[in-house]
């Protein structure tokens, strides 16, 4: 009861201060670093016995430590690598060029707000070969940003879009249809049948959603939800004599991902590493430039932004992934996750009243959290079981429970691409979340809908 009520007011007091502008990693990391000490204060230990520094206050400090080098090893350096050849892009004008190329013809369309649902199905379509949200927020706040924002379509429609492109998509390539489909003794391609069942239509409802949630919320707001070019983190080119091929070099990583995406389905060995992918695109555009230029102090000193731009990728955007992956930590230390599973494992009464309480228990983890996915991963094992004794088939419990999992990170503070977008536009997240929860919640209460008409009992 203790740690709850501690829970709450910590996540009361870093909603306060994001709402009142304070930096938010040092937000997210300071009520982390408060829920540390209590745990560790009331007897929950951070590190197994013979672990740890051998202090339990010092190990709050070593878990901080772990937890930024277990970020910037996996999700963080691509983040960085991923914002120095944006920043790349921008000095040699490419994405200038690319806007330019893109916006002519779109500009000739009267209902630019039409735009809205398309990225949105669009950014999903991506997410099959580019499955992490993070970085494919990234590559589509670079690419697509601005041009959205060129459009007249406003910088939070287009960040509000943009975060939530990758959600739910049938794909046998995804490891929670894989491990889903195994457990509950489903063929791959049956269970992904299903999952299409359930995805497809709620998807389609949630672009329409898109569009009219994002309308009422521009027109609430009024001149507020633009964010001009000059005052994002993407930045605006003048007007240059960059040669028009240069326009393929922002799309150029993302061709590559989709190329090895497509070949690792037919060819066996094949592996997607954004990372090295947008490294060979890196010296790709420095050919470019060797070519165009022919100056290698000249070439030099713009390659340099590579590293500034990892720089500024950090600062911004990794500080605040770690920040919300410790606070995660501090309360799966506290013991609340366990507990949580623990009361939604002994509910198993009726078999609509169990998948609703799944239901619920993963909106409420990945609001908490920033993503479901941890406590999809950890319960799988027991939905089996627990769907024998509610009477009903696993599938009605695993697949919303899945989907929900995914949707939820679009409406937690603490999710990274939602702190990744707000940070790129240079906005508060809640302001993101304000254009999110709408759609969410309506792809939610879909998911949830649909699953109880149409999946097998």
């Amino acid at each position: 009861m203790i740690e709850s009520l501690l829970v709450l007011v910590v996540l009361a007091g870093i909603a306060y201060l994001i709402i009142k502008n304070y930096h938010p990693a040092l937000s997210l990391i300071t009520g982390a670093l408060v829920l540390l000490f209590f745990a560790v204060l009331l007897g929950h230990p951070l590190y197994p016995a013979g672990e740890g520094t051998g202090l339990a206050f010092f190990d709050i400090f070593l878990k901080f430590k772990d937890t930024i080098i277990a970020q910037v090893s996996s999700a963080g350096i691509v983040i960085m690598i991923l914002f120095g050849y944006s920043g790349y892009m921008n000095v040699i004008g490419a994405n200038q060029v690319a806007v330019n190329i893109l916006v002519k013809p779109l500009q000739k369309i009267k209902s630019k707000a039409l735009f809205v649902p398309l990225v949105f199905l669009m950014g999903n379509l991506m997410s099959l070969v580019v499955p992490s949200a993070s970085s494919l927020a990234i590559i589509l706040m670079a690419i697509l940003y601005p041009m959205l924002a060129s459009m007249g379509i406003s910088s939070l429609t287009a960040a509000g879009v943009i975060a939530m492109t990758a959600t739910i998509m049938p794909t046998p390539l995804g490891a929670d249809n894989v491990i889903a489909a195994q457990t509950l003794g489903y063929d791959l391609l049956t269970y992904v049948a299903w999952n299409a069942k359930i995805s497809i239509p709620t998807l389609l409802i949630m672009a329409v959603v898109h569009y009219f949630w994002q309308k009422y919320c521009d027109k609430k707001e009024g001149d507020s939800a633009f964010i001009t070019i000059e005052d994002d983190g993407l930045g605006k080119q003048e007007e240059s004599d960059t040669p028009k091929i240069y326009a393929l070099l922002p799309l150029l990583p993302l061709i590559l991902i989709l190329v090895v995406g497509i070949t690792s389905m037919f060819v066996k060995g094949i592996q997607m590493d954004i990372f090295v992918l947008t490294f060979i695109s890196f010296f790709i555009a420095v050919a470019f430039e060797t070519i165009r230029h022919r100056s290698y102090k000249k070439i030099q000193d713009s390659a340099a932004e590579m590293f500034k731009g990892m720089g500024q990728g950090f600062s911004q955007v990794v500080m605040l992934v770690v920040g919300g992956s410790l606070f995660t930590t501090a309360v799966q230390s506290l013991g609340i996750i366990d507990n949580l599973m623990a009361s939604v494992e002994s509910s198993a009464s009726a078999g609509l009243v169990t998948t609703l309480i799944f239901s619920g228990a993963t909106t409420l983890f990945g609001i908490l959290s920033g993503g479901g996915l941890a406590m999809f991963y950890a319960v799988i094992e027991l939905i089996p079981d627990i769907a024998a004794k509610a009477g009903i088939d696993g599938i009605l419990i695993t697949l919303p429970m899945q989907m929900i999992a995914n949707l939820a990170r679009t409406i937690s503070p603490v999710a990274a691409v939602v702190m990744i977008v707000a940070s790129t536009v240079g906005v508060s997240p809640v302001r993101i979340l304000k254009r999110t929860s709408v759609p969410t919640i309506i792809g939610i209460i879909c998911v949830i809908v649909l699953s109880i008409l149409l999946l097998p009992y």
